[in-house]
């Protein structure tokens, strides 16, 4: 028997519902045409992304949206575990608030191999929590008990964007990864968009587990602004599972992220005025109002959690894949929709137009302007202003 075929595959494993066909809500700040069905053929049309990871597929409106496409014909179960949509395969996700005792809330992802797994998932959840319905609910049991009960059902678990200051593992709920959770049943953790794997590496904590980068997308053009590349047989739940555990020569081979600065929560701000708060007064106060209402940036809250720690450099394993800085389409300056529907037109997807078009016929198709950025963004040569106040930070025009 021959050895197994390896391939590139694009992975964006945290993507919202807005609402079911029906209209039903499920994720309240999603776009409304964020339903699974569009999701999929915007990835798999547009994007040119191959697993995508749906995190409100515990929502029993939307369980009923996917067994309408699967008996439609339209879509098909994967043996390997998922929903398989043309060449794109959507894996079935939940994302799950938890606040243990004497902490602040935390969401987790969890992943589940089969549609039958996530309903039964569904009915535990139901009997703990007060609306299944919607994405990212209070589920009232402490954390670890989550991650048994995912675990047993043969899932994955992945705390989300674990240093952003509303409602992640380090911005908000402890200071520490063992406080809550048991660090044996994580499979990974999501650096989110203001942080990357350098400025993690800063916590000891997170040596031994794998980084995964996904866009938290609320809206389709959202989609695939942070992902990650990984080497599979093919897109399933089976495959993602040997690629975070680097087993079968399946590997997270590179993490596609924004630069931490573009971040909407890199740096500390002013809740008062919304100025970023670069630096305070004796008092700690805001320097533009006078104000002591501040939310902690991401940076901050590392470098403060690195020092509590005693650790002054990054620890980077060499086993870490690369953390490539890469700017979506739609912060360039000069691609408006016009100008993406011609580089699409020409190039096929997203990723097609981010890693391989030439820079040449970029420019041919959308303007130098356009075409120097994504060649400055390749080679990480990029000028940008600083996000912070729920604000992303820009790219400089060139």
């Amino acid at each position: 028997m021959g050895a197994v075929k390896l391939e590139r595959v694009f992975a964006d494993l945290h993507l919202h519902i807005g609402r079911t066909e029906s209209g039903e809500p499920v994720k309240i700040s999603g776009s409304r045409d964020l339903t699974f069905r569009n999701i999929a053929h915007e990835a798999a049309i547009r994007k040119g992304i191959g697993l995508l990871g749906v995190i409100d597929c515990h929502s029993p409106g939307v369980q009923k949206d996917i067994i309408r496409l699967l008996d439609s014909g339209e879509m098909a179960e994967v043996p390997g575990g998922g929903i398989r949509y043309r060449d794109t395969t959507i894996l079935l996700g939940a994302e799950i608030e938890v606040r243990d005792e004497g902490c602040g809330p935390a969401h987790h992802l969890a992943y589940l191999p089969t549609l039958a797994d996530m309903t039964q998932f569904t009915t535990w959840m139901a009997c703990h929590m007060k609306n299944v319905n919607l994405s990212s609910q209070r589920l009232y049991v402490p954390a670890r008990l989550l991650q048994e009960e995912v675990k047993s059902r043969g899932g994955l678990f992945i705390p989300a964007h674990i240093f952003t200051p509303h409602k992640s593992l380090f911005g908000s709920c402890s200071d520490q990864l063992d406080q809550t959770l048991d660090p044996a049943l994580i499979d990974a953790v999501e650096l989110g968009l203001s942080s990357d794997s350098r400025m993690a590496g800063l916590i000891p904590d997170l040596d031994k587990l794998p980084f995964v980068t996904n866009s938290d997308a609320h809206s389709l053009g959202k989609i695939g602004r942070e992902y990650n590349e990984l080497l599979l047989a093919e897109p399933s739940f089976a495959e993602l599972a040997l690629a975070l555990r680097g087993e079968s020569g399946r590997a997270i081979t590179a993490n596609y992220g924004l630069n931490p600065v573009l971040g909407k929560y890199h740096r500390t701000y002013c809740v008062n005025c919304g100025e970023l708060a670069e630096e305070t007064n004796a008092a700690g106060r805001c320097v533009h109002c006078g104000s002591p209402k501040q939310v902690r940036g991401v940076m901050d809250r590392i470098e403060q959690l690195a020092a509590q720690a005693g650790r002054e450099k990054p620890f980077v394993p060499e086993n870490r894949p690369p953390y490539v800085y890469q700017v979506p389409l739609e912060f360039i300056p000069g691609v408006g929709k016009r100008a993406m529907d011609k580089l699409l037109a020409r190039f096929g997807t997203e990723m097609q137009i981010l890693h391989d078009a030439p820079i040449t016929d970029i420019a041919e198709t959308a303007g130098e302007a356009a075409a120097e950025v994504i060649a400055a963004s390749r080679t990480g040569k990029l000028v940008l202003q600083a996000g912070g106040g729920g604000r992303y930070g820009r790219v400089a025009k060139p």
